[in-house]
This record gives structure tokens, sequence and C-alpha cells, in this order.
């Protein structure tokens, strides 16, 4: 993650110039109903930096827990120095704990797409260039893989983004947890120049866009 302001800026302003939409921005055709009752399901995305990705979704009502971690790579290089090379093959990744009661896998998805991240971009998200960096969502069962595979090609036929979809669909693995201090970072660091440049404009747009889907 870059320290320096003024690269953070332009980087900021360059993210939101790129995940312009091409087309109005729509939900999943693929989706599983919502639960009649509560129902405590898993998700695991990977989207860039995983400070702004768990940021925006801690806002997101049926979202109990997220935690910021590592997936796609083995337990032995499962530590934040090790993955920060990018020779892993780890992605800095969240992990979902979520009501489907109350919210459905495909509108999860529909908020990494549109806002938690800009899935049209190889190996970077903003600043932060590296595999360990890129877009992916390891799918814990064949049904959320189906979904997932499913609605990136919904989108691509939309023209929803400029530039093709890069999203990989991996089945899942592992996830590790990652170090104390990255989690619930960006709560605990508001006023970090990373965090005002780069996740703070995420937060703000989920809560400009999905009003509805705030915690209460």
């Amino acid at each position: 993650m870059y320290e320096n302001l003024a690269t953070l800026l332009f980087a900021g302003m360059l993210m939101l110039s790129v995940n312009a939409y091409a087309a109005p921005f729509p939900d999943p055709k693929s989706d599983e109903p919502l639960a009649a009752q509560k129902t405590i399901k898993k998700a695991v995305l990977a989207g860039g930096c995983f400070w702004c990705t768990e940021a925006v979704f801690e806002y997101v009502d049926g979202v109990e827990k997220v935690v910021s971690g590592y997936s796609g790579g083995t337990k032995e290089t499962a530590d934040y120095e090790t993955v920060s090379t990018g020779k892993t093959a780890h992605a800095e990744a969240i992990e979902i704990t979520y009501d489907a009661s109350k919210i459905t896998y495909g509108q999860l998805l529909k908020i990494f797409f549109e806002v938690a991240h800009d899935p049209t971009t190889l190996n970077r998200q903003g600043p932060d260039v590296g595999p360990q960096y890129r877009s992916a969502i390891f799918a814990l069962d064949s049904n959320q893989k189906r979904i997932a595979k499913e609605y990136i090609a919904q989108l691509d036929a939309a023209k929803a983004f400029r530039s093709k979809i890069v999203t990989e669909v991996n089945d899942f693995k592992a996830f590790f947890e990652a170090e104390g201090y990255h989690q619930n970072y960006c709560a605990r660091n508001p006023r970090n120049a990373y965090v005002m440049f780069n996740a703070k404009p995420k937060v703000e747009k989920l809560k400009k866009s999905k009003p509805e889907l705030l915690k209460k």
C-alpha cells in the first residue's frame, strides 16, 4: 500500500474514472432465493487491498462479519510479508459471513462488482500492483460458482464496464485470517491517507447508491 499522498490522490481519481460504467448496472439474473429463516453462509472474495473490500461490506445489512485474509495459496505462505512478494498464489481476500434470509449471494456479488473494486484491471487495484491484488471469487460450492460465472457473463454481455471483466472464478480451498492489525483497518485508521483516498470513496459510493442495503 502506497504512502505518498500525491500518488494516492492520483491513483484514487484514476480508479474512479476507469471504473465508470458504460451502461446501467444490472441485478444478477441468476441468484439464490432469500432463505425463509436465518441461515448463515459465507462468501470469499478478492478485489485488491482487503482493507477496502472489508470496509465496504461491513456496512451491508445482512453481513454479520467480515474478516481480512489470504486465499489461493498454502498455509505456509499465508502471512502479509510473504504474500506481498506476489509469488505465493494468494490473493488478499475477505471472508464474508452473511445471513441468507437478508441478502443473497448474487446481491453480494453486485456490490463486489459495482462498488468494492474494478474487475477489469488485471492484477491491479488503484495504486496496488501484483497478483496478490487480483480480482477473484473463491466459490464455496457449485451453486456459488454457477451464480458467479453467469453474472460475469451477464455483465460482459450488458457492457456494464468499458473493458472485459478479468475476475477469476476459482474453487475455494482455504481461507487464512490475516494478522490482527489488518482487521477493521479502515474503521480504526480513518485518517490514514490510503484509507481516505482509496477505501472511503468506495464506502461513500455504497451509501449513496445502495442506501436500501445499509445496516440500520
